[in-house]
């Protein structure tokens, strides 16, 4: 006897649709499963096996294949022990198979028939409500797969009470666990923060406009406070925006930890001893790393220059394109990674070079080699690159910290509606992402050109310094409420690059 119900795969952050297959036969008793499946999924038959047993059901004593269609998409994970449990029920004429037709089945079995979650739902809901099937999943993946609207989720808790919702014999039951709280803002106000006003204001313009942040100075002068400051002022997540960084995290097997829909920017701190993999993504089947679980949010990187260099040059193109794509044997897939960058680091080994209140005590060398782990195309790629100096005392103890959170992201948010309306025609959403064809329709006044021309030519810009510059100076007018870009704006942004000559030791 021969049955089909429908599973699903994820590879990259697309779902697949699986064409379960199982053939029960006269034969000696055996337990195949074809069609490319990796190790958890072939431990599938000892899960499914001992489950469909458990529940009371019994294993037929004949030659049962299971086949995973297509073969020549590699299958992976335990999300195949429902959808095998279901065929070979049906197979072996113990449930109808009329009523597993328009259902797609994710589930990992436990060895009594319970049902463990899943990594991957929210795709998974999304290819089903695409296909118009309805999804039955474990109780504890159903407020993600019930993210997607128009989908018909059947939460179940065991093999047993599917199979009862599924001949009738039960009502669905769609009671859920309790509520979980949504994400929290992390309750930081940058009216905690005393002095430093040039770089909360260069934080301020980065959040407006999606830009990339270095801040240079010596220990304790306030840089990491500042970069974790920074989730506090962000505009929140639109309802795309969420569901796409939500899809990371499920592919990931990270949702768990965020609660479900995640309506706060990503903030990743990774410490400087990441490998390659885990800041970029990697794996035999790649995963997303760091780069890309940050996505429309903030990638934080202390002590830059203790990071392997190999590794920070790999960000060099994630930055630019806003995707990294990953190549192996098995697969090559392509994750996306739009990040603001915000990045830390001292000037010298010692910390203090520069500094007004401590000798430094590193030699030329050490500096110049200090500095130089950070490349000059990585540093082409930061737009506002800041010295932190020394806190002083007066600004340590002064009563009045300036403007709140709140008061600045509201200020953030009126830029990027700005922003967002002037460049709804290019598809873009922030003044980062603007590419050098969009940069010549902005309007310069006289006075804004001379001094971006001569900063060009004095500082000894790339290209694309040149147009980071004019990507800043934009969004300085938005803040500012200009419809063109003049002196003042193009003077603030090429101040936030002159850190690049004195961070590089040149």
């Amino acid at each position: 006897m021969l049955a089909k119900v429908w599973g699903s795969t994820v590879c990259g952050l697309d779902a697949y649709l699986v064409d379960v297959e199982v053939d029960v036969a006269q034969g000696m008793p055996t337990f195949d499963i074809v069609g490319l499946p990796d190790t958890a999924v072939k431990e599938a038959r000892e899960r499914v096996r001992s489950a469909v047993k458990n529940c009371g059901f019994g294993i037929p004593t004949r030659r049962i294949t299971v086949n995973l269609a297509p073969a020549d998409l590699r299958k992976e994970g335990s999300a195949f022990d429902l959808p095998i449990a279901m065929a070979l029920l049906a197979a072996s004429e113990m449930l109808p198979k009329a009523v597993l037709e328009d259902t797609v089945f994710v589930g990992e079995l436990s060895l009594d028939g319970g049902l463990r979650p899943v990594v991957g739902v929210l795709p998974m809901a999304i290819l089903s409500r695409k296909l118009n099937k309805k999804l039955v999943v474990p109780v504890a993946n159903a407020r993600e797969a019930m993210l997607v609207d128009g989908l018909q989720v059947i939460p179940v808790s065991s093999l047993v009470e599917i199979c009862a919702i599924l001949t009738g014999s039960r009502q669905v039951d769609f009671s859920l666990p309790a509520e979980v709280a949504p994400s929290k803002p992390s309750g930081l106000d940058f009216r905690d923060i005393a002095g430093q006003e040039q770089a909360k204001r260069a934080l301020e313009v980065a959040a407006a406009g999606g830009h990339n942040v270095l801040f240079v100075g010596p220990p304790g002068s306030g840089k990491t406070m500042l970069a974790r400051h920074l989730p506090s002022i962000l505009p929140p997540l639109r309802k795309e925006e969420a569901l796409e960084v939500t899809k990371i995290y499920s592919v990931a097997g990270l949702l768990a930890e965020r609660g479900f829909l995640i309506s706060e920017r990503p903030f990743r701190a990774p410490h400087h001893s990441v490998s390659n993999g885990g800041l970029i993504g990697g794996g035999k089947i790649p995963n997303p790393g760091e780069v890309s679980l940050a996505h429309r949010g903030v990638l934080f990187l202390d002590e830059l220059p203790e990071f392997s260099k190999k590794t920070l040059e790999q960000l060099r193109q994630p930055l630019e394109d806003g995707h990294v794509t990953i190549a192996r044997v098995n697969a090559t897939l392509t994750y996306p990674s739009e990040v603001m960058l915000v990045a830390a680091m001292n000037p010298c080994p010692c910390g203090f070079l520069g500094d007004t209140a401590k000798a430094c005590t590193c030699s030329a060398g050490e500096a110049s080699r200090y500095a130089s782990r950070i490349s000059g195309p990585l540093l082409d790629r930061i737009d506002i690159q800041l010295h932190v100096p020394r806190l002083l005392y007066h600004e340590f103890a002064a009563e009045r910290r300036g403007a709140s959170s709140e008061e600045i992201r509201l200020r953030v948010v009126a830029a990027r509606e700005r922003q967002q309306e002037r460049l709804k025609e290019y598809r873009v959403f922030s003044n980062a992402r603007l590419q050098h064809r969009h940069l010549r329709k902005l309007a310069l006044t006289e006075g804004a050109e001379k001094l971006l021309k001569n900063a060009f030519t004095k500082l000894a810009l790339s290209a694309r310094a040149h147009d980071r510059i004019l990507k800043v100076a934009r969004t300085i007018a938005d803040l500012a409420a200009s419809d063109t870009v003049d002196t003042a704006h193009v003077a603030e942004a090429v101040s936030y690059r002159t850190m690049e000559r004195w961070a590089t030791g040149t």
